[in-house]
């Protein structure tokens, strides 16, 4: 007499089921793909051919375009009123309002001089705060660093010191790229339900305090000491 399948030998041979019919599926789609192209007369390829051109000629129009836009480089703009103008153009902007002073802007910096290169769909600029007062006022900007994160003109989030990114100076670029695609302002391909500085040993890293505090408007550093 044969002994009863266990609850865990059915399990088996329902994954191991699956599997092959997943497989198989798998093959079919691919066979009828294949037939197709096989299928295909000189004419349909010619289409298929000048389709494919068209979208790698518009793809690089729109590089093109950006580019002109001044996207693909991280640059100082001189004033409030090129902010504006800057803004107006340009779909994806991310705006470093920085102080020279501030050591944790350098951080900041040095990665958006990395991710302006690589999401060449946004302008990524950047802007003295102590030279505009009134964007900090209208965008009620208090801590230095903070990323104002526009989207059709309109500001939709900021990234306010490092707390969003690990609370700490040792942030990866990954971590900021993230950041940026959360709020939608780059095209990005990792998946956002998984931070990069989850997976980052945390031995090592100087985690920081970040200071939050602002007394009647007075713009703080996020790395000042003062209480």
């Amino acid at each position: 007499k044969m002994a009863a399948d266990t609850p865990v030998d059915i399990l088996q041979k329902v994954l191991e089921n699956e599997i092959l019919q997943s497989t198989k599926v798998v093959e079919e789609h691919l066979d009828a793909e294949i037939q197709k192209l096989d299928q295909m007369d000189e004419d349909e390829l010619e289409r298929l051919k000048q389709r494919r051109l068209e979208a790698l000629k518009k793809t690089q129009q729109q590089k093109q375009e950006w580019l002109s836009k001044g996207h693909g480089e991280y640059r100082e703009i001189p004033s409030e009123r090129d902010f504006f103008q800057e803004v107006k153009e340009s779909k994806n902007v991310v705006c470093h309002f920085y102080r020279e002073t501030t050591f944790r802007c350098q951080i900041m910096d040095k990665h958006l001089t990395v991710l302006a290169k690589k999401h060449i769909e946004t302008k990524f600029l950047k802007l003295n705060a102590e030279k505009s007062p009134f964007l900090c006022e209208r965008l009620r900007i208090k801590v230095i660093p903070t990323l104002a994160l526009i989207k059709d003109g309109k500001t939709q989030d900021y990234v306010v010191g490092f707390t969003d990114l690990g609370n700490t100076d040792d942030f990866t670029t990954e971590t900021l790229e993230w950041r940026l695609g959360c709020a939608d302002v780059i095209n990005y391909s990792g998946n956002l339900m998984d931070p990069p500085f989850q997976s980052q040993k945390k031995y090592g890293t100087s985690f920081t305090k970040l200071d939050k505090k602002t007394i009647r408007g007075k713009i703080y550093d996020s790395d000042s000491d003062d209480d």
